[in-house]
C-alpha cells in the first residue's frame, strides 16, 4: 500500500470515527474504561504512560483520573525534537495545549523512562494488534526502543479485519473495545 493510499484509509477512517454521536462515545468510552479494568497487566501496572483524548478518540479522561486518584504514577506524551518522551503529571493543571489541539505535560514535568504498561492512542486496529496511527510515527518509533507493555482503546467498529503494516509498526498487546479485550499474543 502506498503513503498516498494509506493516508486515504486514515482520512476515511478518521471521517467515519468524527461522525460518531458524542452519546455513542460517551456510552462506548465508559464500557470500554470499564474492560479496560479487567485486564490483570492494567489493574496492577504502578506506572501507566497513556494520553488526554482530543476529538471523537475514546475518552481517557476518566481513565487517567481513576489512575491519578489510585496514587499510581500517570505519564503522558510529549514531542520533543521529533520524538515522543513522556513525562509524569500529578493532576490535569499540569497539561499545556500543544499543537493539534493535543494536551501535554508541561516543560516542567519529569520525564519517566519507562512504564509498566502504555496506552497507545490509534485511528483503527486489526484483531492482530497492528494500528493506523495519525501518520507521523511517534509511537512506532518510541516503542520499537522499549520493550514496554501496550494497550489500545477504540471503538469495535474501528476493529478491522486487517490492515496494512510496514516492519517498523509496532504491534499492541491488547487491545480493549466496547464489546470485547483481545489478546495480541496468541
Amino acid at each position: 500500500m502506498t503513503l498516498a493510499e494509506k493516508a486515504r484509509l486514515r482520512r476515511q477512517l478518521l471521517d467515519a470515527r468524527d461522525s460518531l454521536s458524542q452519546d455513542f462515545i460517551n456510552i462506548a468510552s465508559k464500557q470500554i474504561q470499564d474492560n479496560l479494568r479487567k485486564i490483570e497487566l492494567f489493574r496492577k501496572a504502578k506506572s501507566v504512560g497513556a494520553y488526554y483524548s482530543i476529538g471523537s478518540e475514546v475518552r481517557t479522561q476518566d481513565t487517567l483520573n481513576d489512575i491519578l486518584n489510585s496514587g499510581r504514577e500517570l505519564s503522558l506524551p510529549k514531542v520533543e525534537k521529533n520524538n515522543l518522551i513522556f513525562k509524569k503529571i500529578s493532576s490535569f493543571s499540569d497539561l499545556e495545549q500543544a499543537s493539534f489541539s493535543v494536551m501535554e505535560p508541561k516543560q516542567n514535568c519529569p520525564t519517566v523512562k519507562s512504564a509498566d504498561v502504555i496506552i497507545v492512542p490509534a485511528i483503527a486496529l486489526s484483531r492482530e494488534g497492528y494500528r493506523l496511527g495519525y501518520g507521523f510515527g511517534y509511537y512506532d518509533r518510541y516503542l520499537s526502543s522499549k520493550k514496554q507493555k501496550t494497550i489500545s482503546l477504540t471503538y469495535s467498529k474501528q476493529l478491522l479485519r486487517s490492515l496494512p503494516y510496514s516492519s517498523n509498526d509496532v504491534k499492541v498487546d491488547h487491545i480493549v473495545t466496547e464489546d470485547e479485550i483481545i489478546s495480541t499474543k496468541m
